[in-house]
């Protein structure tokens, strides 16, 4: 009798804490299960803090820890590579040695008894003609370097010259609100940031603490709001100057010569469609789950998927008809008790990686599953250096703001970090780092003082 192995498609927040979730529990020595975790990446990211990684607030290995360290003192197998197709075979009723296989396109087969989907979902940038050529996703550590590259290139192309760095951010949901707050704040008056919205509001379905917060951090910073439109479409194109236009130096023509155009239009009658010009295009609205493109070539998908391409599953995270096979975060299409769409959060694949360890436990040994329930613990974002807003949700109507707030944040983050290693070096390196600040801070205060005197 083999133990049984258990499978987990990706390695995000769903993944990796589902297989550190069966690492923590307790096994019978004849059921403990082989776990193998497949990530096409080599390192697991903690998505969350990526703006820190353009204000310069953390260091990659701080929230890009590589699989291998993570998973060195566990007995959870790790292979990087990419899945090809699944075929499971655990809703046929047949006597199978093994509940399906996975392909993968290092050409290896991976036969299991359960399967976790956890791949998570990709930028989607085919909704706007030209936002795939033009615009930077801001999804992935990849996409971080990305944007972090063309800032570093545009900041060292303006130096010592008068022109502005223009930065277009399309989207006003958390993750284009914590753009344009840390990029403002990073380019300050080098910089002129502009964010669309098709809605009249940012951060519609953030707590209104949170909202008056970023409205406020945006305002400070000059931030544009460009809010009730959406943008048609994105071409290559330099800023046409007016006749009665004050006359643009060499200089200051050859700084936008790679700019990009935006046409916006209005979202409701009544009023006039824009154009805009901009050096970087960040994109912040919409996503596609990754699992359709795991469909076999040669017979239809087995496994039943919404219109968005998440897998549908019931209560206990197990997709419907197939009982070997449990899908979270991105991959997974759950509601809560009022029968709302559960939002793709790193707080909601946390929380469902708990129960799907549990329930996989239960399932193996024969016990009653758990339904899961979620629980909103609230709701942060960053701003800046030293700033951000936290509504935590058993207090209703308290927003932390300011550096309370953006220590609220990176101390709730920091004890959601993986492993206890890896929470203990990273936080000896903020508080390293925080002392350092604080010493500058300090010697620069004396210093004016001094000076004055």
């Amino acid at each position: 009798m083999q133990r049984p192995r258990i499978c987990i498609v990706g390695g995000g927040f769903g993944g990796l804490y589902t297989a550190l979730r069966l690492e923590s529990l307790v096994w019978p020595d004849d059921k403990k299960p082989q776990v193998v975790l497949i990530d096409q990446s080599e390192r697991f990211v903690f998505k969350p803090l990526l703006y820190e990684l353009l204000s310069g607030e953390v260091e990659a290995w701080e929230i890009a820890p590589q699989f291998s360290d993570l998973l060195a003192n566990t007995d959870v197998r790790f292979f990087k590579d990419r899945v090809k197709c699944l075929y499971p075979c655990d809703h046929l009723g047949t006597n199978a040695p093994t509940a399906g296989t996975v392909h993968l396109e290092s050409g290896l087969l991976i036969e299991y008894d359960w399967l976790v989907l956890a791949i998570g979902a990709e930028a989607k940038l085919d909704i706007v003609p030209g936002a795939a050529d033009y615009a930077l996703p801001f999804y992935t550590l990849e996409d971080a370097h990305r944007v972090d590259k063309k800032l570093r290139e545009l900041e060292r192309k303006n130096f010592g010259k008068d022109s502005a760095i223009r930065v277009a951010v399309v989207g006003c949901g958390y993750g284009g609100v914590e753009l344009a707050a840390t990029i403002s704040e990073r380019l300050k008056e080098k910089g002129i940031v502009q964010a669309i919205n098709v809605e009249k509001t940012i951060l519609s379905n953030a707590p209104a603490g949170n909202r008056e917060a970023a409205l406020k951090v945006l305002s400070s910073r000059k931030v544009q709001l460009i809010l009730g439109y959406f943008v048609r479409c994105i071409t290559k194109g330099v800023e046409p100057q007016t006749s009665d236009a004050e006359p643009k130096s060499i200089d200051s023509a050859a700084d936008h010569s790679e700019s990009v155009t935006l046409e916006l239009q209005p979202a409701e009658r009544g009023l006039q469609g824009q154009t805009i010009w901009a050096d970087i295009v960040l994109w912040t609205i919409g996503s596609k789950p990754l699992l359709p493109q795991l469909e076999p070539s040669d017979k239809p998908y087995d496994i039943p998927l919404n219109a968005r391409g998440q897998a549908e599953t019931d209560e206990t995270l197990r997709v419907k008809g197939h009982p070997r096979i449990f899908a979270v975060g991105d991959s997974s299409t759950l509601r809560d008790r009022n029968g709302k769409l559960l939002p793709a959060t790193a707080q909601v694949a946390f929380q469902q990686a708990d129960f799907a360890g549990w329930n996989l436990w239960a399932a193996i040994n024969d016990r009653p599953l758990l339904p899961f329930r979620y629980q909103n613990l609230g709701e942060m974002m960053t701003l800046g250096r030293y700033d951000a807003a936290v509504s935590p949700s058993f207090t209703d109507g308290l927003t932390l703001e300011g550096f309370v707030g953006h220590t609220a944040r990176k101390i709730a983050y920091l004890i959601r970090l993986p492993t206890d290693k890896h929470r203990v070096q990273v936080g000896i390196s903020w508080l390293l780092k925080s002392t350092v600040d604080s010493v500058a801070t300090i010697q620069t205060m004396l210093t004016k003082a001094q000076s004055g005197s």
